[in-house]
């Protein structure tokens, strides 16, 4: 690993701006253009406990609720089936030795947030791991179903979003198989702390899943 140096933060905020230049350059994305037999939309984690209470609760989730909400709509109208990951933990999670206990199982913290809620028509998985690609329930609905092309909204981009979506982009490459991951810009989202900083996250986890092979659009339209 290089030493860092002025030059190597310099190298650093050239990259950020271009990647910046690439976000704010995405266009939208016409939910006509898929085959609603091959395609399903997952909400991960827009729950109570990382939007409007507890200690992982950010404001900034909230914004992407509506958004979400509406492509839910988009979605149904199509017949394209929705899966939704919901935070539930039990009190003794080992996941609690790297962030502050959130979401327990029981709790309002871990039900999805009431406009997600009342979409209704999806299939709700549990699950106990920022990773929602190790719940057996979901392994096992990507075996059987004819999908191979997903779009992901959720929190928090640069965990649960982006560790899910390399799962599955590597799990349809295991099977030397292809497989088209869609994030709508407008509704993906993380958290800001003094740790975390929100922007630079989403830039980071922009990089990450879009070097995978996992497409940006700034919207999804009719």
């Amino acid at each position: 690993m290089r030493k860092f140096s002025k030059e190597t933060f310099e190298n650093c905020g050239r990259a950020i701006r271009s990647i910046a230049d690439e976000i704010l350059s995405a266009g939208p994305l016409g939910i006509s253009s898929l085959d609603p037999a091959k395609t399903e939309m997952i909400v991960v984690d827009i729950v109570n406990g990382f939007v409007r209470q507890g200690a992982m609760a950010s404001p900034l989730v909230e914004d992407i609720i509506p958004p979400t909400a509406s492509l839910m709509d988009k979605c149904s109208e199509k017949h394209i089936p929705i899966v939704a990951l919901a935070d539930c933990h039990s009190e003794s999670c080992a996941e609690f030795s790297a962030f502050p206990p959130h979401c327990i199982e029981n709790t309002a913290e871990s039900e999805l947030v009431d406009e997600i809620k009342a979409k209704g028509g999806y299939l709700l998985i549990k699950k106990n791991s920022t990773n929602g690609f190790h719940e057996d329930k979901l392994r096992e609905h990507l075996h059987s179903s004819p999908a191979n092309t997903f779009i992901v909204t959720g929190d928090c981009t640069d965990i649960c979003v982006l560790q899910l979506c390399l799962s599955v982009k590597t799990y349809f490459t295991q099977k030397n198989e292809a497989c088209r991951i869609i994030i709508p810009i407008n509704c993906v989202e993380t958290y800001d702390a003094p740790y975390h900083d929100a922007d630079l996250m989403n830039i980071a986890a922009y990089k990450i899943m879009k070097d995978s092979g996992i497409e940006f659009v700034s919207e999804i339209t009719e």
